[in-house]
């Protein structure tokens, strides 16, 4: 039976390489689209459905985890959406205007380190009153939830891609005078492409963590939820302590949950990471080239060879433009008379001066209202924060460690070798996207028969969820270590630690500072779900600070521990990982 299954399978994809084959590639691509497009139906006809005082059943059949899977991916691909705009806007801008850059840097490591719970409330409370009567509300507060477990990492990546091109390249896009729009499509964006798909893979995974509480959460003891595998879970969980039976609704949600990954990764990601070697640096040397099943059965298709044909036709510009050569005596180029690439034109610098401005005024107005409604915090209550708040940063930064030691060699080993990419590569996006919070249960009764109290455990609960940005931007980096640099440390016999030493972690070290900079502040946004399990199961912290105020609806504390969180973070980063950027971008960096 073994054999004959294993002689059907390989016919089938005999037949499907032949080029008489291509009319089944284009059948089996227009069945997916209109798969696709049903779903998109179905999945809009429950976003905009009236919405009702009564809680969502949640259906614990497996045969309806097909549907809530869909429905969650379809939630989490939006939010993706959402998350590479706000990149490529926020980071852009952030690179460009260097007085903006002063608030924009510092509000984005907030935004990455505030926990869900601490904005959940009013996020909620605001798009569900803007939309009465309907379910979309609930949709886009959840989307929202998602998107802000998405969006820094990748919006870092691009920020610091954007200040480590290669000098080369911006004077080249200087000399053939590019305009803001071309220098973007053929010198920024290309060179930030490797980080930012591995960001991107990231991103997803890390929206996931909270999918539970975007799916399905309770506010002013009402119950919300949304049809997804995050409610799924939830409710299974919830049935698990009294149904015997309740595992097993849990296993196929893990189940479930896998299977949308490893989809996602071989008809998305595995894709998009062969298509992006072709943006890396190199100047030389033997390279070798990932591959990916999918990508070379589009490349088959009559309809999407003829879609790229029309488009060619109707952009003919889709190359830089190619300059005559020079002549000897215009060889030499004097730098210092090229004009500044960094320099926006007068349109963009009064669009970035109001929008700055907008953004100034409404941090002063947040900022006055946050010291009113935290006028009535004590000093005692202060001097319980900061000591909670002294407890988490050290877990925060134990994590951090702890992550790197065996991040940076496995993530080296993945990242240089195409064939440990291909086999682990959906390995560590199933595990990377797996809702951490859902292993907790596990750790913690592993952590108790050891005797490890909750004050130690919950760095292992931090790490379960942090690790994975360290990791993913190590793998990112070691895949853009030009194939010359590898070929010269074989050639000086460099080899062992020494090569480890003095070629791959210099070279990895700016992709490692932001995988530190993005765990931690993971790692202080996985606090509340860390240090703080129940009632009666917390530890001294300021994630257990935040939820506990949170479910006493103390906004005054509330307001106050997130305050003492951002304050700590900024002052962290402004004097360790700027630092450690700044010697990334001089004495690390390929570019310079």
């Amino acid at each position: 039976m073994k054999r004959f299954l294993n002689r059907a399978w390989g016919n089938a994809f005999a037949f499907l390489n032949r080029s008489k084959s291509w009319a089944v590639v284009d059948l089996l691509l227009l069945g997916g689209v209109a798969g696709m497009i049903f779903g998109l139906l179905s999945f809009e006809r429950a976003a905009t459905s009236p919405a009702t005082d009564v809680p969502l059943e949640i259906n614990l059949s497996p045969w309806a985890l097909p549907t809530y899977t869909f429905y969650s991916l379809t939630r989490g691909v939006i939010a993706y959406g959402l998350s590479l705009g706000f990149t490529l806007l926020y980071g852009y801008w952030a690179a460009k205007d260097k007085i903006a850059r002063r608030i924009l840097i510092p509000l984005l490591d907030i935004l990455q380190s505030i926990p869900v719970l601490a904005f959940l409330p009013v996020l909620l409370i605001t798009l569900k009153n803007l939309i009465p009567g309907s379910k979309f509300g609930l949709e886009l507060a959840a989307i929202v939830m998602i998107f802000t477990g998405q969006a820094w990492n990748m919006t870092f990546s691009f920020y610091h891609s954007l200040n480590s091109i290669p000098s080369e390249q911006l004077e080249a896009s200087a000399v053939y005078r590019f305009n803001w729009w071309q220098r973007f499509k053929w010198v920024e964006l290309p060179s930030s492409m490797m980080g930012l798909v591995w960001n991107s893979m990231m991103s997803m995974a890390g929206g996931w963590f909270f999918l539970s509480v975007s799916e399905a959460f309770k506010l002013d003891n009402k119950d919300f939820r949304l049809p997804g595998i995050g409610a799924y879970m939830s409710v299974a969980n919830a049935n698990a302590e009294t149904d015997p039976n309740g595992w097993h609704y849990q296993l196929w949600a893990i189940v479930a949950m896998s299977l949308m990954i490893v989809i996602l990764d071989q008809f998305l990601w595995r894709p998009v990471v062969v298509w992006a070697q072709k943006f890396r640096v190199e100047e030389g040397g033997a390279q070798d080239n990932a591959s990916s099943w999918f990508l070379d059965f589009l490349r088959r298709s009559r309809i999407l060879s003829s879609l790229a044909a029309l488009f060619k036709k109707k952009n003919p510009e889709k190359n830089p433009p190619v300059m005559p050569a020079p002549r000897a005596a215009e060889v030499r180029i004097d730098v210092a008379k090229l004009p500044d690439v960094n320099k926006p034109n007068v349109l963009g610098q009064a669009l970035s001066l109001i929008v700055f401005l907008s953004l100034s005024l409404g941090l002063l107005w947040g900022g006055w209202k946050l010291f009113m409604l935290m006028r009535v915090i004590t000093l005692a209550e202060w001097r319980s924060i900061g000591e909670a708040a002294l407890y988490t940063l050290g877990r925060v930064l134990a994590a951090t460690v702890i992550g790197t030691l065996w991040t940076l060699p496995a993530g080296l080993a993945i990242g240089l070798s195409p064939k440990l990419s291909r086999f682990f590569q959906p390995i560590v996006q199933v595990v990377a996207s797996f809702p951490a919070p859902m292993l907790f249960a596990i750790v913690l009764a592993g952590l108790k028969l050891v005797g490890v109290s909750l004050g130690w455990g919950s760095m292992f609960l931090m790490l379960l969820g942090t690790q994975w940005y360290i990791l993913f931007n190590v793998i990112a980096g070691a895949m853009a270590i030009p194939a010359d640099l590898k070929e010269m440390s074989r050639s000086f016999n460099v080899t062992g630690w020494q090569r480890f030493w003095v070629l791959y972690v210099p070279a990895v070290f700016p992709y490692l500072v932001t995988g530190w900079v993005t765990a931690a502040g993971g790692a202080w946004n996985a606090s509340i779900v860390s240090e703080y399990i129940s009632e009666s199961n917390y530890t001294i912290g300021l994630g257990a600070e935040i939820s506990r105020a949170s479910n006493a609806e103390n906004n005054a504390l509330l307001a106050a521990s997130v305050v003492v969180m951002s304050a700590i973070v900024v002052l962290f980063n402004n004097v360790v990982w700027k630092r450690c950027y700044k010697l990334a971008e001089t004495r690390f960096s390929l570019s310079k």
